[in-house]
């Protein structure tokens, strides 16, 4: 009944911002609202199409619930990295409740400005240039909280954000133009243009709800960059009870997200399973070689380390900026997790290599499909040429 008299209400004032009604500048943005709130009712008159249940909407808000488990661990991480520093200090723990309460009471901020500025922005264009609002910031605008630093200043992620959709999406057409990941792009503009923000001990914890007095917790991956050996141990890194990224650090609750894209196939196993499998034969390529301590970590070590597992899952797959053909998306995959041990092994100033990665294999998506479909034609016109000649 409630959702009977929204839908009524919406029809009743939707002539109001139609061509002929009172604000028919601001279309796009009734739109946008619109189809937020229900299922487009367009419906094709001629031609052939193909129907499925799974509009973009559906696909976005499934990426979403996959996303979850993530934000929630992370949520009660925040409040459990804090309390671990507190007591080295000195102090008291934390309870359960509190972990996860003081975790969420950190994010839920940096998840509304992130929307506010993301969908302000995209709502601004749409009204410009006079075509609906689409639902691709409703994925991007979730991640981007979750892949920075819990210390990062809420005017700093405004920043990157904005970069991010302007720079990033927008200038390229907007949604299914873009070539560069746009959550990873907002990370990147913040790693380069306020590094102290983004990199050392004292990122990852903070002591109150805004950051502004941060603790000391080194992640294992900035520990074997100063030629340490992580303090964590496997199952520790595995749970996700370290300090790193608001919600990269358990591979149990990525694990989970992964389940749900896979099951509904909006994401591709193809890609996913290539990073995985880069980053292993990477892995022990160092292992033989044996150098130094980080290239005697364990290959399956850098799968729970860092971003690896989120960015394999949840940004290698992004079906706009991956390659779109099945053997692309092998090749992209399986470079994707070869760069990121490469840079994590290879350049001890940056100890996370999972986002340059992808942005960098994001540029060659488009080749790699070129060359992969060229391939296939040619293979095509010798088969043919073959089967004339056998004819003849």
């Amino acid at each position: 009944m409630q959702m009977n008299g929204l839908r009524n209400f919406i029809d009743k004032i939707k002539p109001t911002f139609s061509e002929g009604g009172k604000f028919p500048w601001l279309s796009a943005t009734f739109g946008g609202f619109e189809t937020f709130a229900f299922t487009p009712n367009k419906v094709t008159k001629s031609g052939a199409h193909v129907r499925d249940a799974v509009d973009m909407k559906r696909a976005m808000i499934t990426v979403v619930i996959a996303l979850i488990p993530a934000l929630l661990f992370g949520m009660w991480n925040v409040g459990y990295q804090t309390s671990c520093a507190l007591m080295a200090q000195g102090g008291e723990a934390f309870s359960f409740l509190y972990c996860f309460w003081f975790g969420f009471l950190r994010l839920v901020p940096m998840i509304a400005v992130s929307y506010i500025v993301g969908l302000g922005i995209e709502f601004t264009f749409a009204q410009i240039r006079g075509h609906e609002v689409y639902e691709g910031y409703l994925v991007s605008g979730f991640i981007i909280p979750m892949i920075v630093p819990v210390t990062t200043p809420l005017w700093q992620l405004a920043l990157a954000v904005a970069f991010a959709v302007i720079i990033g999406k927008e200038v390229f057409g907007g949604t299914g133009m873009n070539f560069l990941n746009p959550a990873l792009v907002a990370r990147a503009f913040l790693f380069f243009s306020y590094p102290t923000h983004m990199s050392g001990d004292k990122v990852w914890i903070a002591n109150d709800l805004w950051g502004s007095d941060a603790l000391t917790g080194a992640t294992p991956m900035g520990e074997l960059a100063t030629g340490g050996n992580p303090s964590a141990s496997l199952l520790d890194m595995v749970i996700g009870t370290i300090p790193g990224c608001t919600c990269e650090t358990s591979f149990i609750a990525i694990a989970l997200g992964a389940l749900i894209l896979l099951i509904s196939g909006i994401a591709s196993w193809r890609t996913m399973l290539a990073v995985f499998v880069g980053g292993g034969a990477m892995g022990l390529l160092f292992n033989a070689i044996g150098a130094n301590a980080y290239m005697q970590l364990p290959f399956y070590y850098h799968f729970v380390m860092g971003g690896f597992a989120f960015g394999a899952v949840f940004m290698a797959t992004d079906p706009v900026t991956s390659a779109q053909t099945n053997c692309g998306k092998w090749i992209y995959g399986l470079l994707i997790g070869a760069f990121a041990v490469l840079l994590r092994v290879l350049n001890p100033a940056y100890p996370e290599g999972m986002m340059l990665a992808i942005l960098l294999m994001n540029c060659f998506a488009p080749i790699i499909d070129h060359c992969v479909i060229a391939r296939n034609i040619k293979m095509r016109q010798r088969r043919a040429e073959a089967g004339k000649e056998v004819k003849a």
